[in-house]
């Protein structure tokens, strides 16, 4: 796609973060633009404060771990618009930090819900239709860094956004074999400023945990470092301005922060090598290490 103008775009988590950041770039860039988001009020105020600046906004509750929720997203979309061009799967929740045999079921049908499940219905709602539209079109899909190496007490985060990587590749091949005009690209940033770590505000009380669960220290750690360098990530924004970049060039990869490839050259020479990974420290895609106690 190299024309936005006039066109639809739909993004999933629209109501902060990134997805909020990838809603106005479009909307800057001239297409109207579908807002969905868990969050009724953070959801409403997006609409409101887009529609004031002058946008062609539409706003639907969504939960994206929800198949039918989603379905109904798209039959929106297109009924409103007549079409949607771009689709950014983006909603996701953040790890809950634990020992992998010690995360609850809940824990896992949360974030894998959103994380993987989320993605995989945008693709079976909107893909069809956008490839039946003809037109140039574009899916991107938020992973992370954290879906290009494998680090311990996050294995929820890790494993669902591994899969949206693999998912992603699956899916620009696809495209391409059926020489479609709908091209794909996966996001995989590092650390971004958002509400990601805050995503427990929006966990549904079937998915809550019973009882009192307790995290073993190196979690706890684990935890606070990783809302420590959320905090003082990337701005949404710029990050936006890569993704747009990025679908114009009808690029796979988007790694904003050049320095998540160390850990990836890292791990995929552990595997080459049939070498076992550190386990005296947790390495982190900055480069940075944080120390197991």
């Amino acid at each position: 796609m190299k024309e936005f103008k006039d066109k639809t775009a739909v993004v999933t988590g629209a109501a902060s973060g990134i997805g909020r950041a990838l809603a106005e770039k479009f909307a800057s860039e001239g297409m109207k633009v579908v807002l969905a988001d868990i969050e009724e009020e953070a959801l409403a105020k997006a609409e409101r404060e887009m529609k004031a600046g002058g946008a062609t906004v539409l706003a639907v509750r969504t939960d994206v771990s929800k198949g039918a929720d989603v379905e109904a997203l798209a039959d929106k979309a297109f009924e409103t618009f007549g079409g949607v061009h771009v689709l950014c799967n983006n909603a996701g929740v953040a790890p809950v930090m634990g020992a992998t045999w010690e995360l609850t079921e809940a824990d896992w049908q949360w974030v894998l819900g959103v994380n993987l499940w989320g993605v995989l219905h945008g693709i079976r709602a909107f893909v069809p239709r956008m490839i039946a539209q003809d037109s140039d079109g574009h899916i991107v899909n938020v992973s992370s860094a954290a879906g290009l190496v494998s680090l311990p007490w996050g294995s929820t985060y890790t494993v669902a956004k591994h899969g949206v990587v693999t998912l992603s590749e699956s899916l620009y091949g696809e495209l391409a074999l059926v020489d479609s005009k709908v091209k794909a690209s996966v996001l995989c940033p590092i650390w971004v400023s958002t509400r990601l770590m805050d995503a427990e505000r929006n966990r549904p009380a079937g998915l809550q945990n019973q009882g009192e669960t307790k995290a073993r220290p190196q979690a706890v750690m684990m935890d606070q470092v990783v809302r420590a360098l959320v905090a003082g990530g990337t701005d949404a924004s710029v990050i936006a301005d890569m993704v747009v970049d990025a679908i114009r060039e009808e690029r796979l990869y988007v790694l904003p922060h050049p320095e998540a490839k160390e850990g990836v050259r890292t791990r995929m020479e552990n595997i080459l090598n049939e070498r076992n990974p550190s386990t005296d420290l947790a390495m982190q895609p900055t480069g940075e290490t944080v120390e197991s106690s």
